[in-house]
């Protein structure tokens, strides 16, 4: 397990996790939990949805959880709160990027994560806010263009993360993109566990991306619902699939049947055809929830608070661990 120096604003958390942005389910209250408990809670910016005419939202949030940030480490000044992040989507089809973005700066938000595609004007500024940008990717090629249009760092989004999930084993994908790029990397896919998070610093990733133990927090906006199949979940209910958003996600197979559809069929061209013939299709992330393979951790819906601390307990004695398999393997030689 390699040591390098992260940006100041990734160097001490409590924990090396990156809280994952989850479309309609991060919230300013999940995000301000995940702070305070010592990792960087983050959030899409298209989650902040006002209505016409409104002022945007986004800059009400971006308030508050700065003040509630600031509160935190007034009163905890040993125990200072962890930087939070906004997502934004580059995408072209994202006609409220420029208003975003100019808020976002006006706002010095600390750390950017951009996805579906690489602009170097979106990188620009979140360094003319004194951030830093960290890149989504599925492969190396993706990951090398990000770095050379300026992005910071990479978060490589592997097979079994929830939502638009990679295809590569993060054995592979690390091990590319560690050849030539000794920048901020944060791994994406099925990181519920300390351990999978010492596998992870282990492979060469700084950081874990955790998502889906956190649909289940108290504070996550997520329906009763969506927050019961987690718990009650596992890997082998994760359904993969293109037909609901275009593009191949990972979404819970009970959500599949709860709009009348027959999960195993995703995996034939007959789910496709079921579900165009509908008359009102269900949604992908409104009717049709995702998540990762890492669900079968979750136990329990509880403060988003607790699920730091199991998963820091987790990571502690995982590392305790590999240090006496370390030791022995000396010995043994």
């Amino acid at each position: 397990m390699s040591v390098r120096a992260l940006p100041p604003v990734l160097a001490n958390l409590a924990l090396p996790v990156i809280a994952s942005p989850m479309f309609l389910i991060s919230v300013p209250k999940l995000v301000i939990a995940q702070c305070t408990a010592g990792i960087v809670g983050a959030f899409p910016a298209l989650n902040a949805r006002e209505a016409e005419g409104e002022p945007p939202l986004l800059e009400r949030w971006l308030t508050e959880i700065s003040e509630a940030l600031d509160r935190h480490n007034q009163a905890n000044p040993d125990r200072p709160a962890a930087p939070f992040a906004v997502n934004q989507i580059v995408h072209r089809t994202n006609t409220r990027l420029e208003r975003d973005l100019e808020i976002c700066v006006r706002h010095k938000v600390p750390i950017w994560i951009t996805s579906l595609g690489a602009r170097p004007e979106v990188n620009e500024a979140a360094h003319a806010a004194g951030g830093i940008a960290l890149h989504d990717v599925i492969n190396n090629t993706y990951a090398q263009k990000a770095i050379d249009k300026g992005a910071d760092g990479l978060i490589a989004v592997c097979a079994g993360a929830g939502g638009h999930a990679g295809p590569q084993s993060p054995f592979a994908l690390v091990a590319e993109i560690r050849e030539w790029f000794d920048g901020p990397l944060v791994l994406s896919g099925a990181i519920a566990t300390g351990a999978a998070l010492v596998a992870a610093r282990a492979l060469g990733a700084d950081l874990g991306y955790v998502g889906s133990p956190f649909i289940a927090a108290e504070e996550a906006n997520a329906d009763p619902a969506h927050k019961a199949m987690i718990v009650e979940g596992g890997a082998e209910d994760i359904v993969t699939t293109n037909v609901f958003s275009g593009i191949s996600a990972n979404y819970l197979g009970a959500s599949i049947r709860r709009v009348g559809l027959d999960p195993a069929a995703f995996a034939t061209a007959r789910g496709e055809a079921e579900y165009q013939a509908l008359d009102k299709r269900p949604a992908a992330w409104r009717d049709i929830w995702s998540a990762g393979q890492g669900i079968g951790a979750v136990k329990r819906i509880e403060p988003a608070g607790e699920i730091v601390a199991r998963i820091g307990r987790e990571y502690r004695a995982g590392l305790a661990n590999m240090a006496r398999l370390a030791q022995q393997q000396e010995h043994a030689f």
